[in-house]
């Protein structure tokens, strides 16, 4: 990757080019533990682009390398076809992976939450105050964060506690996405997807989201 940008590449295409060449699912790195693969299936690429543009960071603009990390931004655009290319086709299927079953899924609940906030708040004598987290997950998945949490914990081997982390609260948002595909009415798993993904679109136009690539 230094070669290939020393020689003249843009950087984002020769670290796109080293990500399709990289063969680690996870690794520790400077005291800290990167996970690119979840549940083995599901590929965080910009959690690998960020620990290798670390490695050429001074070669990236600040403001480019910023709008990679913070909004998963690529300083010239890359078409779908060529992004499976240089990052390969085993790859761009676990990516896909991991854009439906981690992304778009934070963005079903995000939807719901919406709905449940616009359906209290014209409701004024009936409304909750709060209360729209525990709701979302019960009227996605059918069941109380809480429940659905220790159910993953028990079933991955991981200790009860008040805190998770980032790794384990991606694995646990992929264990939902596939429990909803496997649990919920297929007509509900649907209308749910494509709500996320219309509210994912939207904040994306907005720059609030963090785009897929």
């Amino acid at each position: 990757m230094k070669l290939a940008i020393s020689n003249g590449k843009p950087w984002h295409i020769a670290l796109l080019e080293s990500i399709g060449l990289w063969s680690w699912a996870e690794e520790s790195h400077n005291g800290q533990h990167y996970r690119y693969l979840i549940d083995g299936e599901a590929f965080d690429w910009l959690l690998l682009a960020e620990r290798l543009s670390e490695e050429v960071a001074e070669s990236i603009p600040k403001q480019e390398l910023e709008d990679l990390l913070f909004f998963g931004r690529l300083p010239a655009e890359v078409s779908e076809d060529e992004f499976k290319r240089l990052i390969g086709s085993a790859k761009y299927r676990a990516y896909l992976n991991y854009f439906y079953g981690v992304t778009i899924e934070r963005f079903v609940l995000l939807a719901a939450e919406e709905d449940i906030c616009k359906e209290n708040h014209s409701h004024v004598f009936s409304r909750k105050d709060g209360g729209e987290l525990d709701d979302s997950y019960q009227r996605v998945y059918g069941a109380r964060h809480e429940d659905l949490l220790r159910r993953f914990r028990k079933e991955k081997g991981y200790p009860d506690g008040d805190s998770i982390t980032l790794s384990q609260l991606q694995e646990f948002t992929y264990w939902l996405f596939k429990y909803r595909l496997v649990n919920c009415d297929k007509a509900r798993v649907a209308s749910d997807t494509k709500k996320g993904l219309e509210f994912y679109r939207r904040q994306s136009l907005q720059g609030k989201a963090v785009d897929s690539k």
